[in-house]
């Protein structure tokens, strides 16, 4: 870790599994009082923790493994055909980096993407503190990137710059332009984006095998998985 204090560590009680139905959870989390700075955020990356508002965490369950950390080695990365067509049909998006999401702008696409695309998950019904506190609060290393169509905000990502690449922590996206595949379009601006910053990775937090609302992220090949405390290639 970096030359500050030392970081303290906590695990919660078991509690129900947000991705697995009938399945308990427990997670590890760093201190939430402790100022989070650049090298700190990109070691834990590392070792596969994830950050949400001014929590960083990994799964620490004792009888499940499910949650995997992936990443993309962006030099290696080809884009298929699919992804070209994407890349293709947003041709017409403006892409920009702002300074701030706190705005009613913002917010009101958010309610929309967490209303429309997760009303069965624990987001749901978004909530203006709950946003705040999930993605307002940044750190002096994040990025908010602003995606116009004719001057109308059709997405927005939250990204954390690291000495190792850029960590992904969400995007959300206008749910109503199904055609434009934005989610995906994120990515692979994401991935661009590392490219010409010269970093080599994209970190895309967790995939589960068992959610089918994870799966989009594998057709990013080839990737890197974080198992047994190690990251393994996945051609």
């Amino acid at each position: 870790m970096s030359d500050g204090p030392e970081i303290k560590f906590y695990s919660t009680l078991p509690h129900p599994c947000s991705y697995l139905d009938d399945t308990t959870a427990v997670t590890h989390f760093m201190d939430p009082e402790h100022p989070l700075n650049q090298s700190d955020a990109t070691l834990l990356s590392e070792l596969g923790f994830r950050r949400s508002g001014t929590h960083v965490y990994r799964p620490h369950c004792p009888s499940c493994r499910a949650c995997i950390s992936i990443r993309i080695p962006v030099e290696k990365f080809l884009a298929k055909k699919s992804f070209r067509r994407v890349i293709k049909r947003n041709s017409d998006v403006q892409i920009s980096e702002i300074n701030s999401i706190d705005t009613d702008e913002c917010f009101q696409l958010y309610s929309q993407y967490i209303n429309l695309r997760h009303a069965d998950g624990d987001m749901y019904p978004a909530t203006l503190e709950q946003y705040q506190q999930f993605l307002v609060e940044r750190l002096p290393f994040t990025q908010y990137i602003a995606y116009r169509l004719e001057g109308k905000l059709i997405a927005v990502s939250v990204m954390d710059q690291l000495k190792d690449g850029f960590s992904s922590v969400y995007t959300f996206f206008d749910p109503t332009l199904p055609q434009r595949s934005l989610g995906r379009f994120a990515i692979l601006w994401q991935i661009n984006h590392c490219i010409e910053r010269e970093v080599p990775h994209l970190y895309l937090g967790y995939w589960i095998k068992q959610c089918d609302k994870m799966n989009y992220k594998t057709e990013f090949r080839p990737l890197e998985m974080f198992v047994n405390n190690r990251w393994i290639g996945l051609q």
